[in-house]
């Protein structure tokens, strides 16, 4: 299916910004084909380069490829705004030819179109014979890509048709530009204040650093997780959580990359949820929780720890995510919650916002996710809706006995696919729960 729909978009592309603006056979129609051809075929490279050429393959291919996918996307996102302009342009062109010396434009027009049917095949077409009183011949374009008419209108549709073109492709190297700068940049630091109802007075101001979505992958390095272990030590949080999607790609690829996380300071310890992404991973996520564990940041496989602070306990759970399922690996939230003190309050890390619901029906306070990106690439934003809960923020769902379960979404610290974001940017968290 996927296959599919890039050769249709590829298509749709060509159409509007190669065969509507250049003549048949010219040397810039040809340049251009070929362009897209070669951008489409390092797309699917990329795609299928990790599998076929292993990681080595796609560390090459993959910044060009990803980049396009990019640049691709909004091409067709600012090729399809311009649709309705286009017409109405086109429209005001086919009207607006100019009438020849002593005719009235009705006249041009209709002359226009009996010129055209006469000569389709864009010959000099002679009106009235060659007697005195002749009309002086006029010449018909070429029939080209365009419906035939006469010159000026058709040097007018390209005109529009060049135009067009233009501000696509202005509008999406300059938002991809913008995303790219966005994506690569430092995080934002989001500080987040959390009122639990049952928390401890004397615990009001823990701080609980969050992160999620690292995707360390072939377009990172080891100098992005040092900047965002360094941001969340400046932040001296008490707990540290790693809410998933910590890599693409095994430990034997990765494992350098994921070594600062050995450097991460907080009062009582770091700890890791699996995401979707570990469950990717060519030998199953167990990998990851092994070397995230020698890494001193503590895994939690459906399970809780209790956090003292000030004399209070809060309990800390952690779930593993939905896609473990197929693998017998999946969430087990009363596993998880089983037998603990129901008047103690208790957050929960959990990748996907979807697993609120589950949180909410066992009395969970606040759940910790992250997994949507916040969208990464706007329009995507208006997507994720369809799938989760929340695409970003920090939002409730009602339980049936009473109050509600809050839930917080991070938008990620890293990119997925393409190093983009367009109206997400990358994201650390610290939530300060408050009595």
């Amino acid at each position: 299916m996927i296959p599919v729909v890039v050769i249709v978009a590829h298509y749709y592309l060509w159409r509007r910004l190669v065969r509507s603006t250049t003549r048949p056979g010219s040397v810039p129609r040809r340049v251009l084909t070929w362009a897209l051809v070669a951008f489409g075929a390092v797309m699917a490279i990329t795609m299928i380069g990790g599998r076929v050429g292993g990681f080595g393959l796609e560390r090459i291919v993959a910044w060009p490829g990803y980049l396009w996918l990019a640049i691709m996307f909004y091409l067709l996102v600012f090729t399809l705004v311009m649709e309705i302009p286009r017409a109405v342009a086109g429209l005001l062109v086919r009207r607006a030819r100019p009438a020849g010396p002593g005719e009235s434009p009705e006249a041009t027009r209709a002359g226009s179109r009996l010129a055209g049917a006469a000569q389709p095949s864009g010959r000099l077409a002679e009106v009235g014979g060659r007697g005195a009183g002749t009309a002086p011949a006029e010449r018909v374009a070429p029939a080209d890509d365009h419906p035939v008419e006469a010159g000026p209108v058709v040097d007018r549709r390209l005109f529009v048709a060049r135009t067009a073109a233009a501000i696509v492709g202005a509008g999406a190297l300059a938002t991809v530009g913008y995303g790219t700068r966005m994506a690569l940049g430092d995080p934002v630091i989001e500080r987040v204040p959390v009122r639990l109802a049952r928390l401890d007075p004397r615990m009001s101001g823990l701080k609980i650093a969050v992160v999620s979505d690292i995707h360390l992958g072939p377009l990172t390095g080891r100098g992005h997780t040092e900047r965002i272990v360094r941001m969340i030590n400046g932040l001296e949080a008490d707990v540290v959580t790693i809410v998933g999607d910590l890599v693409d790609g095994t430990v034997a690829e990765l494992g350098p990359l994921a070594a600062p996380l050995r450097s991460l300071e907080s009062r009582y310890g770091a700890y890791f949820v699996t995401g979707n992404h570990e469950y990717y991973t060519p030998g199953g996520a167990q990998q990851w929780i092994d070397e995230v564990g020698s890494l001193g940041v503590r895994p939690l496989r459906n399970e809780r720890v209790e956090i003292r602070h000030a004399g209070a306990v809060l309990d800390l759970a952690g779930v593993n995510d939905l896609n473990g399922q197929s693998s017998g690996d999946g969430p087990d939230l009363a596993k998880a919650l089983g037998g603990r003190d129901a008047a103690r309050p208790v957050v929960l890390l959990a990748h996907q916002p979807v697993q609120v619901t589950q949180a909410a029906a066992n009395g969970v306070d606040l759940q910790l996710s992250g997994h949507t990106h916040g969208g990464q690439m706007a329009p995507f934003n208006l997507v994720v809706p369809l799938q989760q809960p929340v695409v970003a923020g920090l939002a409730e769902v009602p339980r049936a006995g009473g109050g509600a379960t809050q839930v917080y979404v991070t938008r990620g610290a890293g990119f997925w696919g393409p190093p983009v974001r367009v109206g997400a940017p990358p994201e650390i968290t610290l939530i300060e729960l408050r009595a």
